[in-house]
């Protein structure tokens, strides 16, 4: 599991004109399963994703294809984070079986 932090380097208006695209482009991901959850940074700074993937480079590869960072309007963290507990009603989602 990885855990992506996107900060914002352009305005908000030039973050707003791409905001559908991302979108959809989340949406792609969580259709296949990929994704398990995001939302903005408060105050609205950037994103955070949390995010299945077979590597740290696959991830990186995946973010790639953000809209958000194919416009060089954010940057990405990604950290790698094994799940060691998760609340009831959480374990079947974060925990290995």
């Amino acid at each position: 599991m990885y855990v992506a932090i996107l900060t914002y380097v352009r305005p908000l208006d030039e973050i707003d004109q791409h905001v559908d695209a991302h979108i959809a482009w989340l949406r792609k991901h969580y259709a296949d399963g990929t994704f398990l959850l995001s939302g903005r940074r408060v105050p609205r700074t950037g994103g955070v994703i949390l995010t299945r993937g077979e590597s740290l480079e696959a991830v990186e590869a995946l973010l790639e294809t953000d809209p958000f960072q194919q416009h060089g309007l954010a940057t990405v963290e990604i950290i790698p984070l094994q799940v060691a507990m998760a609340a009831e009603g959480l374990k079947d989602v974060f925990l290995d079986p």
